[in-house]
């Protein structure tokens, strides 16, 4: 099944701006997270989200996207760049061989050099406070390991490795033929030895001649403080063993964070919602307000309007980097009553009345609409 347009599954248009995009993708990807969102095909729609912004939020990455879209121009030339065949032959390098001999022929890779080891990920869930402060955790992978019965050689204790008779340990089996056009040359995989260069003749009974076993192994991974979803940390070294003597491939931890009841993160900064009463803004008050870091007193001055914004420097998440520390930013909401008390509505009817009486209408909203409807 084709993929859908990137811009399609945010929901915005090509033109968009990288402020845009990311707000699409907050939006997005907070209603089909897995861990709110528990409907079918919740978690199927949050890996497109996730997947449509880390194309579209890296400019590189998005400029290939709108020349290409979802074809990859490197693939459909097999032999050239595809990693498919080319009528016939082994690629490239064997087009050189087939026309000229064998002597054009690329460099042969050594099937005894040292090779490193494959690369292995692991998805992390974090929690939202865990990500903030990072921590020191432990985690269990499972990877291929070389078999400490043989050492990673593949053959019987006692025994050792011999070089393949078929192909004299080049790891490749050449065919010749004569043809109008000169000499060919074909170049293949040697399928004795699967291309090691090496036969073994009494194999290990640990690994069955492999060299390698399934192992779970438990790995430290310390979180830095301030990661964020979707990034990665390498772990040095601990991916799969190398060949021949190689270095091991690395691990890659990518971070899923679980999103906060309370708080919601943009890059750096916190921002939360906090409610109050008709009075607090009207009159004004101090608050005690939650932060990541505890709570503090924040004082909110009279006459303060719904959705009014208030910033605390360096309350935020630390920078993954060591580059500061963001803001958090408090978000009042003017909550209405919906159940009076008799004597909360007289009061708030003598509040009514007084109000209409002030001669004095000044140029807010209200003294505009009222002015309106008298016809001034």
């Amino acid at each position: 099944m084709s993929k859908r347009d990137y811009y399609e599954v945010l929901g915005v248009s090509k033109g968009a701006t990288q402020d845009e995009i990311k707000k699409a993708y907050r939006k997005l990807s907070k209603k089909y997270h897995p861990d709110i969102n528990k409907e079918s095909g919740a978690e199927e729609k949050f890996i497109e989200v996730k997947e449509a912004y880390e194309v579209l939020s890296d400019e590189q990455k998005r400029a290939h996207y709108d020349q290409f879209g979802h074809t990859d121009p490197n693939q459909g030339y097999g032999g050239f760049g595809g990693g498919g065949d080319f009528g016939g032959f082994g690629g490239f390098e064997d087009i050189f061989s087939t026309f000229f001999g064998g002597g054009g022929g690329g460099r042969r890779r050594d099937p005894n050099a040292p090779r490193q080891g494959a690369d292995l990920q692991y998805t992390m869930t974090l929690k939202f406070e865990d990500a903030v402060f990072g921590k020191e955790t432990e985690i269990e992978i499972p990877r291929e390991e070389n078999c400490e019965t043989c050492n990673g050689t593949g053959a019987k204790k006692g025994t050792e490795p011999q070089t393949c008779s078929h192909c004299h340990g080049s790891g490749q089996l050449n065919t010749e033929q004569n043809t109008p056009f000169g000499r060919i040359v074909n170049r293949r995989v040697c399928h004795y030895c699967n291309g090691t260069g090496k036969e073994i003749k009494h194999k290990c009974s640990t690994c069955g001649g492999t060299g390698r076993v399934k192992k779970r192994r438990k790995i430290a991974v310390k979180i830095p403080a301030g990661i964020d979803d979707g990034q990665q940390l390498r772990v040095n070294g601990q991916g799969e063993p190398g060949i021949n003597g190689g270095p091991s491939g690395d691990l890659y931890v990518v971070f899923h964070i679980q999103p906060h009841e309370f708080f919601e993160r943009d890059g750096d900064d916190v921002y939360c919602e906090v409610p109050i009463t008709f009075a607090q803004a009207a009159l004004g008050d101090e608050l005690e307000v939650p932060t990541l870091h505890g709570k503090v007193k924040l004082k909110v001055p009279a006459g303060t309007q719904t959705s009014t914004k208030f910033r605390l420097r360096g309350k935020g998440i630390p920078n993954v980097r060591g580059r500061g520390t963001g803001d958090q930013h408090i978000i009042v909401k003017v909550i209405t009553p919906t159940k009076l008390t008799e004597k909360q509505k007289q009061l708030l009817q003598e509040f009514a009345e007084t109000s209409g009486s002030n001669d004095k209408e000044d140029d807010s909203f209200f003294g505009k609409m009222k002015r309106a409807f008298k016809g001034e």
